[in-house]
């Protein structure tokens, strides 16, 4: 299992979060996490390019 940690701004807060992904579970993940400074669920879609390295993630607010 290899992971990588990634950071996304929170849809409600704007605070920068870090979140670690694991890259082993699928180049497209959608996950929920609570931002760290407000306490609101955020979705976050996390893309992976296997050719490139490259994991970006957005973040939805849940509510």
């Amino acid at each position: 299992m290899e992971n990588r940690l990634c950071r996304y701004a929170c849809a409600f807060c704007g605070e920068v979060n870090d979140s670690l992904v694991d890259l082993s579970a699928g180049r497209k993940q959608s996950y929920v996490e609570d931002c760290a400074a407000c306490c609101r669920p955020n979705v976050l879609t996390i893309r992976i390019d296997w050719e490139s390295g490259e994991v970006s993630i957005s973040s939805e607010f849940e509510g």
